[in-house]
């Protein structure tokens, strides 16, 4: 058996697929400059489906791993037998534990590690330790911003000023190598 890419799909950079992947139409799986993605045995990535990794961030799924439809990973870390459902999203950093699932509309933020066989409910997102109702705005943001999102991934204090300027300048550099 070999790995098989949909005609329509994108697969670009330095990416490795085990023997047995499926990836489908429309999905894009894009180490960008300097950065890594690998997939292993029997890994499927459904329709629409974006697997990104950066220099900084690499991205490594495991074997037997299933990631749905309009699902996002960047960066990340999936032991063996993860699901990530449809539009799920996993950030930066984040390290999900063998059988782990992440279901619809689900979020794993950035730096959290999620132990084996854990399920982040439909809508609710893991952040740090913890796993909250998307309704606690308030808590999120206080396990959220410490994780320092620009700080992480654009190595941009969050109080500079014109933040977005510079991480978009930033990116489109790093885009344009």
């Amino acid at each position: 058996m070999t790995a098989w890419i949909s005609p329509d799909a994108t697969v670009q950079g330095n990416v490795t697929l085990g023997d047995g992947c499926r990836i489908m139409p429309g999905a894009r799986v894009v180490a960008e400059s300097g950065g890594t993605i690998t997939l292993g045995r029997n890994c499927i990535v459904l329709e629409n489906a974006v697997i990104r990794a950066t220099g900084s961030h690499p991205c490594v799924i495991g074997d037997h791993c299933l990631i749905g439809p309009s699902a996002h990973i960047v960066g990340a870390t999936l032991e063996d037998q993860v699901f990530i459902a449809t539009s799920a999203a996993v950030f930066h950093g984040a390290h999900l534990g063998r059988g782990s699932e992440v279901r619809v509309h689900a979020t794993v933020h950035l730096r959290t590690t999620l132990p084996p066989s854990t399920v982040v409910p439909i809508g609710w997102v893991a952040v740090g330790g913890q796993i909250l109702s998307p309704d606690k705005h308030e808590e999120i943001w206080a396990a959220q911003k410490p994780l320092d999102f620009p700080g992480y991934v654009y190595g941009i204090d969050r109080e500079t000023p014109d933040l977005m300027v510079h991480v978009t300048t930033r990116l489109s550099t790093a885009l344009g190598e």
